[in-house]
Order: C-alpha cells, then structure tokens, then sequence
C-alpha cells in the first residue's frame, strides 16, 4: 500500500480518537469520585453493637470505625455458628436427671453470647428465639439436647431463608413438644380424636402472618366499615391442623408414647403416613390442598402457602426491627425492610440475610437527630451481657452457669414463660405512652418485683462479684475493673472510663454530678469502692437502660 496515503489515514485516527478522549487530550475532563463516607464515630460504633452484638465494647467498636458499619456486617454474616450442641454432648452423662445439664446448656449460651466471633448470628438467634419460643420451664425441661439443638438451628439459619428456617423450626422435636404436633394424628371419631391446633395456630399467629391482614408499611388493612380484616379462621386452623398429622421422633419404634432419646431430640421429625390424614383441607387465602397428597406433600404446599401470605414480610420487619433496634419503627422503615424481605434485589423472597442487613443500615437505626420514639429499652438480659462483655466476666472455673437468670431477669436463654415469649411485641404500658399509640414491649416484665431484683443484682455483681474478691467460689461470675481503680483517685477521669466503656461517653450532666457527688464520700484510698460505686450507678441508670 502507498505510504502517502496512510499517513493521512493514521492521523485522521488519532485525531478522532483524541475527539473521544481515546488519547487522553482535549476531552472531557472525568468527575471527580465521590468523597469517602464520612468517618464512624465511637457513639455510632456503639449504637450498632447494641443492636447486633450482645453489648458494645470498645475493641470491637474500634473494629467497627476501621471497618466502616457495611463492611462489618458483612463480615459478621460469613462467620460460622457457635453452637451449644457439640458441647453439651462432649459432657458425662448426668448422674440424676437429663435436667441437669440443663445448667450447662446456659452455660455454652453465655460463653457463645460472650466470647462468640459471630455476635450478629448469635444476637439475632436469640431474637428469632423470641419469635419461635420453645422453652425450658415445661414439657422440655428433661431435654436439654433437644433446646441446644433448636438454638443451633435458629444460630445456623439466622441469614438463611425464612421458608427454610419455618420449614426446620415445624419439624424440629423442640418445636413438636412444646406445641404438640409431635405425635399429633389424624381423626378418629370411634376414639374421639381430632388433630391437635396448637402448632396450626402459633405458627400463623407469632411466626408468620398474625392476627390481622397488614399492608406493606405494617398498618392494618381495614374493610369497608373501616374494621381489620381477620387473616384466617377456624376453618383455616383446622385445615392446617390436619396438614401437620402423622409426625413423630425419627428413628422410633412406634409412632405414640415414644422415649425421647438424645439422638431422636436431635433429628428432624420422621413421618408415619398410616396416622396422616390425606383429606383435603383449607388454607390461606382460598386454597385448597386436594386429597391424597403425602404427608410430605401436604406440608411442603401449606409452609409454601404461609410464607407467600403478603403478611409475612412487614410481620417479620416489624418482630425483628423491635428486638434489635427500636420498639416502634415508622411505616416507612417497615416498608423498606418488608421490600427487602419481598425481594432482596435478586428475585429472591425470604432471604434474612438482606432482611437483617436492611434493618441495620437503614436511616432508622441511626438517624442524624434523635426524637423521643427512636430506640427502645434493652432487654433486661441484655444489660448484663453487656456488664459482662465490657468488664471481661469470668469464673475461675470458666463457666457461666447462671441458669437462674430468668428468675432474676425475669428471661433466659429459651426459657419464656409462654409461647407469647417473656413480653408481648404490642404491649403499651399506661399513660403516656400507650396514649401516644406507642409501644415498649420491654417494659412488660419491667415490675417492681423485677425491677428490684436487677437492681440488687446488679449491686451484687459491681460490690461483691468483682476481681477484688478473694473470696469468690468457682462459679461465680465476677467482673475486672482494675483499670478503672487506677483512676479511682481523679473523679472525673473514673466517671469518663466508666461511660466510655458503658455509654460510649454519652453521659448526661445531671448522671454525671449525681456519680461525682456520691464519690466525694468516699475517701479517694477506697479505689474498689469508688470503681464499684461510678460502675453500679451507671448500669442501674435509665442511659444505659435505654438503647439509643
């Protein structure tokens, strides 16, 4: 080819390559990238480990700032369980009673809440445990394997999907005792038996869909006559009492009045088709299982039938919003956790993974300025764990064997007193708040009688359970302050210690001259006292009680 007519050619293409900035000369001049997110700040640190851990220390708030809150959460969500099973069955068998291990099944539930890698997996199984209660204190107590088993189950799937996660909690043993399914049989009118409705009921009531027919933001859907709609009816609870017939222990040898071994509390549910009844049976919004479907079948359809009920998404976003960050979540937060829980962005319904991660990150959780509804109270179990994790509690055995705690606390780890767990998510106490339409569920079991056993609990831990005690036993749980004696000697410096590791320094003026006034009494040689004292008046505080 002609040389002379290819050095026009080459320069007519760098010139256009130029015009479209292909050369980098006088094109367009690229946007600046965005600027970085502004830095974490320790109170905001704080807030979220409130919300997603079981309390906020200042190593891990440190983790959050360098991290930055996504990148945190996300690693949260790919660390393993911590599970209780594998422990308690490396224990010897008990010499009266399977109860007793009972004690140590709250004690591998302290030890995971405490020291646990995966907090956020942990702080929401012990939320979704409010939500899908099996409990200790009745038909359960002589299984301890079978709660252990239930709690890893919830820990595992906390990020999973909630058709997998109702699907696991229906056929677990746990789930089959405390509300009868387990061992429930078709009818037989010669023997007088009907399909037990417990487990139909609850599963629709507290796990899934409630009482009322909800709209996307949470509100009730309300007829013609501006009344709420009822979700279902008796027709429905039978319908789905028939569907959950014919389970039992796997591995048994017969299908009633069978011995709940360790391995059988362990396993999913087995089947026994010869008790299923292969009737049809009415379900949620019209539909109708046919005839002579397994009972495999019939189960699989009636969860599907549940967990597309358009319910389930503002039902989950609101159970799950108040057991982690406030008690009354606007309808717009609602809306967008229900959205997520609807679709997390890839076609995807269920995924409490996308669920969890919303709530945490959305404006809600930690909003720029604060009003009087943001919040809620912490759980009264909750206020200790986070004694415990920013004061490094211990035993000299290394246990945590405080298998009392609900008598204390009035909670405990799967030892609700109810299947409507220890508080009830609509409760308003009266006055000001319930005449506000609010709630603050917490303060249900905030009686007197309880109020006044936290409190002089909490005077127990700070005086007497501490590492100056050279008189502790084995198993007491004792907490270390030592760093906080050195201080004792400047008022001001112990109170700002103490807030910082408690109250993330948000301490209010009239908390603080209240602490600096009841110091002044004490003679500045008495630095245990006077570490006890500023630790004791700062976790018996409404501030510490109130989760910002």
């Amino acid at each position: 080819m002609n040389m002379n007519r290819l050095l026009p050619l080459a320069a007519s293409l760098m010139l256009g390559l130029a015009g479209c900035g292909g050369g980098g000369g006088g094109g367009a001049t690229p946007p600046p990238p965005p600027p970085p997110p502004p830095p974490v700040t320790k109170a905001e640190a704080f807030q979220l480990l409130n919300q997603a851990t079981f309390g906020a220390t200042e190593a891990e708030a440190q983790r959050v700032i360098d991290m930055r809150i996504e990148a945190w959460i996300d690693d949260q969500m790919q660390k393993p369980a911590s599970l209780q099973l594998p422990f308690l069955q490396s224990l010897p068998p008990p010499q009266v009673g399977m109860f007793e291990l009972q004690r140590d099944r709250v004690d591998i539930f302290f030890r995971n809440a405490l020291h646990g890698e995966d907090q956020l997996r942990q702080r929401v199984a012990f939320a979704l445990s409010e939500i899908m209660v099996v409990s200790e204190l009745g038909a359960l107590n002589n299984q301890p394997y079978s709660l252990a088993s239930y709690y890893d189950m919830l820990a595992e799937n906390a990020f999973a999907n909630y058709r997998d996660l109702i699907e696991k909690v229906t056929l677990h043993p746990a789930m089959g005792v405390y509300l009868s399914m387990l061992g429930n049989e078709k009818p037989n009118p010669s023997l007088n038996i009907r399909p037990d409705e417990n487990y139909a009921r609850e599963l629709m009531q507290l796990f899934s869909i409630g009482l009322v027919e909800l709209n996307p933001d949470g509100s009730a859907v309300l007829d013609g006559q501006g009344a709420q709609v009822p979700t279902y009816n008796q027709a429905v609870i039978e319908g789905f009492a028939h569907v959950y017939t014919g389970w039992t222990y796997a591995g048994a040898p017969r299908f009633q009045d069978v011995f709940p071994t360790p391995s059988r509390q362990v396993l999913p549910m087995q089947h026994w088709p010869n008790f299923h009844d292969t009737g049809a049976k009415t379900l949620l919004n019209g539909t109708t299982l046919p005839a002579g479907q397994s009972g495999e079948q019939d189960l699989g359809d009636a969860l599907d039938n549940i967990f597309n009920h358009p319910n389930v998404g503002p039902f989950i976003a609101i159970r799950l919003i108040q057991r982690l960050v406030t008690s009354n979540p606007s309808p717009g937060y609602v809306s967008r956790v229900a959205g997520v829980f609807n679709n997390n962005g890839a076609g995807v319904r269920g995924d409490l993974g996308a669920v969890v991660k919303t709530i945490l990150l959305d404006e809600e959780a930690r909003p720029d300025s604060r009003t009087e509804i943001n919040g809620k109270i912490k759980e009264p179990l909750l206020r200790l764990t986070q004694l415990w994790r920013a004061y490094d509690a211990t035993s000299q055995s290394g246990r945590y064997p405080f298998s009392f705690a609900y008598f204390i606390f009035g909670q405990g780890p799967l030892q609700a007193p109810h299947v409507f767990n220890f508080f009830s998510p609509s409760f308003a106490p009266p006055g000001e708040i319930r005449d506000n339409n609010l709630v603050a569920p917490e303060l249900e079991i905030a009686t007197e009688y309880l109020n006044t056993f936290v409190t002089n609990y909490m005077f127990y831990q700070t005086f007497a359970l501490n590492s100056t005690n050279g008189e502790l036993n084995e198993d007491d749980i004792y907490i270390d302050f030592e760093s906080e004696m050195l201080l004792a000697a400047d008022i001001d410096t112990l109170i700002d210690s103490v807030a910082d590791k408690l109250l993330a320094g948000e301490i209010s003026e009239t908390l603080r001259n209240e602490i600096a006034g009841m110091l002044a009494l004490v003679p500045d040689n008495e630095t245990a006292l006077r570490a006890a004292e500023t630790i004791y008046l700062i976790v018996t505080s409404p501030e510490y009680a109130y989760q910002r």
